[in-house]
């Protein structure tokens, strides 16, 4: 920004003599060391200075005089009297007009500083000798060491005209030469303060000394008349609080921040120093860097125009510019900071200590940390207060009339637009203070992701609920229910000694996800309460209050999680309904926008069932669908197998159109095998076997239905009846792993599929092979020994070299390479049960519980899914973490394991945790939900996963019937951090070698 602003006026008459003893400006005294004079004495010379010899002004006043000592440094007061009186002797002296402006900036070459000056022109005799009147004129102005980065052009503000610097020199130095009595008479005078001056800006000077009045000669506040000198004193008050506000952060570095860090022995445990010290301080550094440049030029001006300061707008706004953002970021971490601040002193004696020995520090002058982490908070707004009042006081046709309000409007809006963050910050420091105060029920591990950023308190207060309990005769409960960005909690208050409040969840809290309003118009009801004043019979006395009710639930829930709560008026009432439709509504956005897995429809409409539109059953319906497999065969192409009420249907991917191939209805499971090209049926008590290459080329009409009749192979059936079928793989090997019940037991057989590659090779069996079945199958040979398992078997799951098996007393951990002489386990291991009462309470929870399977969460640790609960164990079978478990939110009918997470899947909703903490981060919501897949293949050599594919009820319901939904759940990836998918994954290889898993 160019400032061409006009140069310091003096309109004084020729000839006047200098007053003489002027009478002080009110509310000022007047300095100890004004000494009156006689008239034949040069009064600006009858100070503390005049011993010294006054430096010689140079001839030639084009050329900047050198700046010497500080006591000898010339001022902007430059003298334009002659020593001789003009012809006709000394006139009256009347009030001298003076108008000072702002420093044009130039470069800051040392031949650019000069010093600013007064100019002299006439004024009418009839003047008031008290008064200041508006300058007719400005002369142009001379560049100062301070004015940074202007033209070397001075603008005339009368013409509006540009002219060289050098030209406006010399106007001045003519005036200079007309008048120079007053200007060295005034220059002389401020030699007194320099030293003054000097102290001041280094902090030397006591408090009541550093005030603009106490630097400035009496004759001189005089001279300016009262309006002038509140202007100045105000201006003054700018340079005192930058000076003040930087050693105060200077302080806070050099008495908190390092001590604090080179404490031994240290205050903050170690491994949380730096971050305690960020997240405490801040951006405090980058803050007080700003504002000691801005400081090193308020200096600078001041020095050169001291004691009339014409302007500082224009330091200011740069620096406004400059230091902005890093305001932004400290004024809306400050709630955090100091929060933190008092949760320390609460929680560390250290720390307490630590804060104390500093209050002792006489610098800090009985202030606390505190104050001065709420100084950058301050600051702008009092430096706003103090422009506002210069802005008010400066006489109209002064450039600060245009430019202040440019400035004060800029930091107005910016301390405006702060506001919201600072009610965020402080909404995130009641959102820590619940998060210390909450208490869960002891076992049951709730992840809310407390620490997520984006965490927030929306709303919270005190609502009533109708007590179920016999003991309360009031038949109330009061609860404080808070409102998150993603959970909702009741809990119950309790005052602790030392003003600690606890909440005790009364309720588990319910995800937004499955939360469901109910009514919010219903009559408001009468609350009985007892008397809290008037003597022992008033007490006794019942009083009635309205209670405003009205109703959420849990989705899953609806009759056994439906809770009426009561609001103390209808406008708290109505504030729940807002909070409660808002924060649902954003955080659906926000869950739709950041989907974990995402879903894509591949079907709807091909496979109907009958539905309340449709008059009678036709060939179009094919029927409910039960499971589904994705897989590649001619050539690359994908195709999707599907069984259903009515057969096997294959079709392309992305095709609505389905051929049946096999004619096995309801199918209990479809597997395909890529790498045997092997596609296995388990149908009724049989399983079966075809050519996975064949069976595409059928729903194309490539091949006759006969050539893939002729790559049938029977599998089992034949000596029992098979149970449950899965594929999985341990090590490099791809395992069918099935179960067939007999008569007295149940034996689990594995079968490692040979590879299509492989299977040329392999000889043709004899008759006489272990399944004793005269169709011999050639695509499989035998894995282990078979294994007898309880007879209550129904599920089971590979691992890296066991397999698990699923039964009603717990999950089967057995080796079929040495089913002979290996030892069963049963996970999890609750053998402490009699000894340690957590491990007792989880074990009550799990035998009523079903097992589903286990998921290896890492090389120490397993997930053991329920289907109410989830419960973590060691490599060695052990309840870890205390013992803790999972709750769902909706009993899981099966699972499955993608990656770092766990889906679980029930009829109307699938939810998505995290593996490593089982926090919910997904809900799918749906009708008549199944998971299609039933495999555990994980990919070879990082291999893709195999499609999840799960069915629901469609969109379409017509005389054709009801549609149903085949979706594909996609898993999503990190778009900011590429390194987070391969931070999410690990190797699993060798890392059950101990438990032989």
């Amino acid at each position: 920004m160019h400032n061409h602003r006009p140069y310091p006026h003096l309109s004084i008459p020729p000839g006047a003599r200098p007053p003489v003893n002027p009478s002080p400006v009110e509310a000022y005294a007047p300095y100890a060391f004004e000494l009156n004079s006689s008239p034949n004495t040069n009064l600006y010379d009858a100070t503390p200075t005049s011993s010294r010899p006054p430096p010689v002004p140079p001839k030639n006043w084009q050329t900047p005089v050198p700046r010497g000592p500080p006591l000898l440094i010339r001022r902007n007061v430059r003298s334009a009297y002659e020593t001789a009186p003009p012809p006709g002797g000394f006139l009256a002296f009347p009030e001298p007009e003076i108008h000072r402006s702002n420093s044009a900036r130039s470069s800051l070459h040392p031949s650019h500083a000069s010093s600013a000056s007064f100019s002299v022109a006439s004024t009418s005799p009839a003047a008031s000798p008290r008064s200041l009147s508006p300058a007719t004129h400005y002369p142009r102005h001379r560049s100062s060491r301070s004015d940074v980065g202007h033209s070397a052009h001075a603008r005339d503000v009368a013409t509006g005209e540009s002219t060289p610097a050098s030209a406006g020199s010399a106007a001045s130095s003519f005036e200079e030469a007309t008048m120079p009595g007053l200007s060295r008479e005034l220059s002389n005078l401020t030699l007194q303060s320099d030293e003054g001056l000097r102290r001041f800006q280094k902090g030397e000077l006591s408090d009541e000394d550093s005030e603009w009045y106490r630097l400035v000669p009496q004759e001189a506040r005089d001279s300016l008349g009262k309006r002038e000198v509140e202007r100045q004193s105000v201006l003054f008050e700018v340079f005192k609080s930058e000076r003040d506000y930087v050693a105060d952060l200077e302080l806070v570095r050099q008495v908190f921040i390092e001590p604090l860090r080179s404490a031994n022995p240290p205050v903050i445990a170690g491994d949380r120093l730096h971050a305690f010290i960020k997240e405490l301080f801040y951006n405090l550094g980058d803050i007080l860097a700003h504002h000691k440049r801005m400081l090193g030029l308020l200096f600078t001006r001041q020095e050169e125009q001291h004691p009339i300061i014409q302007s500082v707008t224009d330091i200011i706004l740069e620096g406004s510019f400059s230091f902005r953002s890093d305001y932004e970021a400290y004024i809306k971490h400050y709630p955090l900071a100091e929060e933190l601040h008092r949760t320390e002193l609460k929680r560390n004696r250290a720390y307490q200590a630590f804060i104390s020995a500093r209050a002792s520090d006489p610098r800090v002058r009985k202030r606390d940390l505190a104050t001065f982490l709420s100084r950058p908070v301050t600051r702008l707004p009092r430096l706003n207060l103090i422009l506002q009042h210069v802005e008010k006081i400066t006489e109209p046709g002064h450039p600060d009339k245009d430019e202040l309000p440019i400035l004060l409007e800029l930091l107005s809006d910016f301390l405006k637009s702060t506001q919201p963050g600072i009610a965020a910050a402080e909404n995130k420091v009641k959102f820590y203070n619940l998060c210390e105060s909450l208490s869960f029920a002891v076992g049951e591990l709730i992840d809310i992701d407390w620490y997520d950023e984006s965490r927030t308190l929306v709303h919270c207060g005190n609502l009533a609920r109708h007590s179920k309990s016999e003991i309360d005769w009031h038949g109330w409960n009061d609860l404080f229910v808070a409102l998150l960005d993603n959970y909702l909690l009741l809990t119950r208050e309790e005052k602790k000694p030392g003003g600690v409040t606890k909440r005790y969840v009364s309720s588990r809290p319910i995800p937004l996800e499955y939360l469901r309003l109910g009514s919010f118009d219903a009559p408001p009801e009468g609350r009985k309460e007892r008397a809290e004043d008037g003597g022992l019979l008033d007490s006794l006395r019942m009083q009635t209050r309205p209670v405003y009710p009205f109703t959420v639930y849990h989705a899953a829930a609806k009759a056994q999680r439906r809770y009426t709560l009561y609001a103390p008026s209808d406008g708290a009432r109505l504030k729940w309904r807002d909070a409660l439709v808002d924060a649902k509504g954003v955080h659906d956005a926000r869950r739709d926008a950041n989907k974990i897995f995402a879903p894509e429809v591949l079907d709807d409409g091909f496979f109907r069932s009958s539905g309340s539109r449709a008059s009678q059953l036709s060939g179009k319906k094919s029927g409910r669908v039960i499971n589904a497999v994705s897989f590649t065969a001619m050539g690359g192409r994908r195709f999707m197998a599907v069984g259903s009420a009515s057969g096997i249907y294959v079709g392309l991917r992305g095709d609505s159109r389905f051929q049946r191939v096999l004619s096995y209805p309801n199918p209990n499971t479809i597997i395909a095998l890529q790498e045997s090209n092997r596609f296995v049926i388990h149908h009724d008590s049989y399983l079966i076997s075809y050519s996975l290459d064949l069976l595409a080329r059928v729903s194309q009409s490539q091949s006759p239905p006969s050539s893939l009749d002729a790559s049938l192979e029977k599998i089992a059936g034949h000596d029992g009846n098979v149970l449950f079928c899965r594929a999985g793989r341990i090590g490099g090997r791809v395992l069918l792993v099935y179960a067939v019940k007999t008569f007295l037991q149940v034996t689990v057989h594995a079968l490692e599929a040979i590879s299509s590659s492989d299977l040329s090779l392999r000889p043709v069996r004899s008759s006489n092979s272990v399944f004793g079945s005269r169709n011999m199958t050639s695509s499989f040979r035998p894995y282990g020994e078979p294994l007898y398992v309880p007879k209550d078997a129904y599920s089971v799951t590979t691992l890296t070299k066991t397999i698990a098996i699923a039964t009603e007393k717990g999950i089967v951990i057995a080796d079929p390479t040495h089913a002979s002489n290996s030892v069963v386990a049963v996970v999890p291991d609750f053998s402490d049960s009699a000894t340690n009462k957590r491990v007792a309470d989880l074990k009550s929870r799990c035998e009523a519980a079903k097992p589903l399977g286990l998921i290896r969460c890492d090389a120490s640790e397993l997930l053991v899914v329920y289907d109410t609960i989830g419960t973590f164990i060691t490599k060695h079978g052990h309840p870890s973490r205390s013992c803790g478990y999972i709750r769902w939110e909706t009993p899981a009918q099966s699972f499955a394991h993608r990656g770092a997470h766990v889906l679980l899947f029930s009829s109307e909703f699938v939810e998505v945790r995290t593996l490593a903490a089982g926090k919910l981060v997904q809900v799918f919501e749906g009708t008549d939900v199944r998971l299609l897949l039933h495999s555990s293949l994980r990919p070879a050599n990082g291999g893709v996963e195999e499609p999840l594919l799960v069915a629901m009820r469609g969109e379409k319901d017509d005389r054709d019937g009801v549609s149903d939904k085949i979706v594909e759940l996609n898993e999503t990836a990190m778009l900011e951090t590429p390194s987070t998918a391969s931070a999410s994954t690990f190797s699993t290889e060798g890392i059950w070698d101990e438990w032989d898993m």
